[in-house]
């Protein structure tokens, strides 16, 4: 049986052990081979949201709830990420910077779909965005190697692809309309 005190303490020990993504990959990989578990244990997604799970300096555990269609532009993190699906899907779209661009602009640079059970590592330097493609919410543990809510990072407007300071009471909002 999954439990969410179990979890953050496993992560804990992890970042404490080795504070890259590796460690913690593992035990959001062991995490994702139950995702009936973690969703008996989070239930079953009814709204969308972005919920703390945990939070500290140096690591973040969120349940993100993702609506049907729901996009959200390129950003970085400014710290490393490891994102498992425990229902529906999550599709990524790599993003790199155009060198020597004085906008800051970025291009696509690969993409990655995520499924049910599925986890992946993001590096410090991932730029990424995030659709969900599918007719219904897709839950996601996203794990980050730093405070989430606080650190300064970048968004990238999804038109013209131009660099902006990341505004989380926007995306926030994405989430609650």
């Amino acid at each position: 049986m999954w439990d969410i005190g179990n979890f953050v303490a496993d992560c804990r020990t992890a970042i404490d052990r080795d504070g890259t993504h590796k460690s913690v990959a593992d035990v959001v990989g062991k995490a994702m081979s139950d995702p009936a578990a973690v969703t008996s244990a989070l239930g079953e997604p009814t709204e969308s949201g972005i919920i703390p799970l945990y939070k500290s300096s140096d690591l973040t555990i969120v349940n993100v709830i993702w609506k049907p269609g729901m996009t959200i532009m390129p950003h970085n993190h400014e710290m490393w990420a490891v994102i498992g699906i425990y229902g529906g899907r999550e599709d990524n779209i790599f993003w790199r910077r155009v060198k020597d661009d004085p906008e800051g602009r970025i291009e696509a640079a690969g993409a990655r779909a995520l499924s049910t059970g599925d986890f992946a590592p993001l590096g410090k330097d991932i730029i990424h965005s995030v659709t969900n493609p599918i007719p219904k919410l897709t839950g996601a543990i996203h794990v980050y190697g730093g405070d989430f809510f606080e650190a300064e990072r970048s968004e990238w407007d999804p038109e013209v692809l131009t660099e902006h300071a990341y505004d989380m009471s926007k995306v926030k909002a994405m989430f609650s309309d």
